[in-house]
């Protein structure tokens, strides 16, 4: 797993209050770092325009972290954002988070993301140009 392989990266410093009783960035604290990623990402590919302007959008069905070493205050991470898969309409994001400090990678997750149409209360197709979006930034091929 290289950060190369992530088109969106996002940096984030890490704060005192993060620690826990142990030492260590309590584990809460990387899924926030994953949705700031994630976040990072929406805003690239034109989804929070398309929720604002239609009421379609993004809701986080799963998501997962596999924890491979314990941050701890200071330190500056760099969190990166990937579309793995896409379907009708729900895709997988990958995340990945690099520490600056130790220079290896301390966690890896995954996310299920379903457009969700907020106006109707039910499950939508991904839009074309979101999909588009998505292939542009991934540099996939949707066919």
């Amino acid at each position: 797993m290289d950060l190369k392989d992530f088109p969106v990266q996002v940096k984030i410093p890490i704060a005192w209050g993060e620690m826990d009783s142990y030492g260590h960035v309590n584990n809460i604290y990387y899924l926030r770092y994953f949705e700031s990623s994630r976040i990072q990402y929406f805003q690239e590919i034109g989804m929070n325009e398309l929720k604002s302007q239609t009421g379609i959008g993004p809701i986080l069905a799963q998501t997962t972290c596999k924890y491979l070493k314990p941050l701890s205050y200071p330190d500056l991470i760099t969190v990166g954002a990937k579309v793995k898969s896409i379907g009708k309409s729900s895709f997988v994001m990958e995340y990945v988070i690099v520490s600056d400090k130790m220079g290896v990678v301390v966690a890896a997750g995954e996310g299920v993301i379903v457009i969700y149409d907020y106006n109707a209360s039910v499950k939508a197709d991904i839009p074309m140009e979101i999909k588009e979006s998505i292939a542009r930034i991934e540099k996939m091929n949707l066919n």
